[in-house]
């Protein structure tokens, strides 16, 4: 046993000393003063967690726009990420890395390779998803490393959520300089773009060729990012994964509604005004948060960061001229969320249909057939991911075509996931696993690519999720998605030496391209864009 405990000892030394070697500290300044990061040498990376890119947004700062950064005189050390934003573990299967949960979030994390070009480096910057009520910078999916080793500067960004990101309310509108409320996760994120404009040389970054990206909630920031004047000049390309901010998908609301919400929730949580809401302290006014049951508040038309809906600003030709790359999943989410738990049968599926739309039900049946139990569940799963979130991102994409001469590139994620190795552990809803208890429901085959399970493969972070039985024909989808993700950040077009032919969608295509991704990508003519001109109509988008 003592000969085995010394082992063990002078084994995690020897660890250790290799870590101290690998990991040797790096400096560099920028504009607030001189952060200490680490070097990867295995890797070829300089890493810097945790670099503050605005004034902790606590105390009188809740609820206000993002103030620059105080700026410090000692060395700052940023090995390690910072507190992620408060929040409640809504979805279950989301793993962070992250320094706590703090109000004082505003943190961003910075990878760039340690070999610096003769010229600086494309910048690729992401924004996590989760609904605007979770999610953080530090997940291991999202990890920027990869991608950096790609020839690129990496960064992640933290932005606020939920209460503490999207409260609106009559005396917040008075007491901003703009007259407005809400939004503050958006401005955060816009924020962060202003420091990587003023800050990213410094990590060998280009600060004219930055190209921003994500999935889900933060697809749909990215889509708000290319429509607002705040943001809109600072990026050379978007990438969008599953979500846009148009109806019915998280988007803006007048600011009017917004603040009768805010003045609503505050009434029942107890509170008359802004002054006792802001001396509340974190734990207190969360509480009173998760107790209204609320899921989030909504983003806002508020003049500033929004000055119009989504599609008035881009039928207007009002957002970032930039090449867009976008698509979304084969199977966003299960039938059962339009069948609402009815078995798929042809009754059934006419009876919710009919229900759903009463007076146009023969058209959505001929556009979502159902000749048979499979298709039933083929054309329920359609249906519920059409209206989920694949809608809103093909509406982008139309907006985008139709009013930029940039090039657009649409593609349908199609891999289905592989097993789990742990047999108790279940796929969860925000890409990650959960634990199955006694009373999880047995979820059914896959029929195609559920909501954000392709972010490990674009990334190429395949090897830090431990949960799947990754295999050969993952690893092909996860080195072909990467490529076009990075050849489209290094250049503005996804297409490269050894990948199928992804086209350009043209204005006046009546079926556009789409890449297929999967075990053998390809491109075809869009099969379906019937359905999401039907949507556009249902959805008054159109007008």
């Amino acid at each position: 046993m003592k000969i085995s405990y010394l082992i063990g000892v002078l084994c995690l030394f020897s660890l250790s000393i290799m870590a101290q070697k690998n990991n040797k500290a790096t400096q560099v300044k920028i504009k607030n003063g001189i952060i200490e990061g680490f070097e990867d040498k295995e890797l070829g990376l300089l890493k810097y967690f945790g670099i503050p890119f605005a004034e902790p947004p606590v105390g009188d700062l809740r609820w206000k726009a993002p103030q620059p950064a105080k700026n410090w005189d000692s060395v700052l050390e940023t090995k390690k990420f910072g507190p992620k934003p408060v929040q409640t573990n809504v979805f279950g299967d989301m793993v962070s890395r992250s320094d706590g949960m703090s109000e004082d979030c505003l943190y961003l994390n910075v990878w760039s390779p340690i070999k610096k070009p003769a010229k600086p480096l494309p910048v690729l910057v992401y924004f996590y998803g989760g609904g605007f009520v979770a999610g953080d910078a530090s997940e291991p999916r999202y990890d920027g490393a990869s991608m950096a080793q790609k020839g690129m500067v990496t960064v992640t960004v933290n932005y606020r959520l939920h209460l503490f990101g999207f409260f609106a309310h009559p005396e917040l509108s008075k007491e901003a300089p703009y007259k407005a409320s809400g939004n503050y996760g958006l401005l955060d994120q816009s924020f962060a773009l202003k420091w990587v404009q003023d800050n990213i040389a410094a990590f060998g970054g280009d600060p004219e060729k930055v190209t921003i990206a994500g999935e889900s909630a933060g697809s749909i920031s990215v889509s708000a990012q290319m429509a607002s004047p705040l943001s809109r000049d600072l990026i050379a390309g978007a990438i969008g994964e599953s979500g846009a901010a148009i109806n019915p998908t998280l988007f803006p609301i007048p600011l009017e509604e917004a603040e009768k919400q805010g003045v609503e929730f505050a009434e029942k949580a107890g509170y008359k005004s802004l002054k006792e809401l802001r001396a509340l302290d974190t734990e207190t006014i969360f509480e009173a948060y998760n107790k209204s049951g609320r899921f989030g508040f909504p983003t806002v038309i508020d003049g500033y960061f929004y000055p119009k809906s989504l599609p008035e600003i881009f039928n207007a030709g009002e957002q970032a001229q930039v090449p867009l790359l976008l698509g979304w999943n084969s199977a966003e989410i299960p039938g059962m969320a339009f069948m609402q738990g009815l078995p798929y049968t042809e009754e059934n599926y006419i009876k919710k249909v009919k229900e759903t739309y009463p007076d146009s039900y023969e058209k959505v049946l001929e556009l979502y057939p159902h000749s048979s139990e499979k298709e039933i569940e083929l054309s329920a799963t359609a249906l519920a991911s059409d209206r989920f979130i694949s809608y809103s991102t093909w509406k982008w994409f139309d907006l985008h075509r139709k009013n930029s001469d940039e090039p657009v590139y649409r593609y349908l994620y199609s891999k289905l996931r592989p097993p789990l190795k742990d047999k108790t552990l279940a796929s969860g809803l925000a890409g990650g696993t959960v634990k199955k208890e006694e009373n999880t429901p047995e979820i059914p085959k896959a029929v195609g690519a559920p909501h954000a399970c392709e972010i490990e493969y674009c990334m190429g972070n395949l090897h830090l999720i431990e949960e799947y039985d990754w295999s050969k024909d993952d690893y092909k989808v996860s080195r072909t998605m990467q490529q076009y993700f990075a050849n489209f950040i290094l250049t503005g077009d996804p297409n490269g030496k050894s990948l199928p032919k992804w086209p350009a969608a043209k204005a006046d295509d009546t079926t556009p391209p789409v890449m297929i991704l999967d075990v053998e990508s390809k491109s075809v003519d869009a099969p379906d864009d019937a359905r999401y001109l039907f949507l556009d109509d249902a959805y008054k988008n159109n007008q």
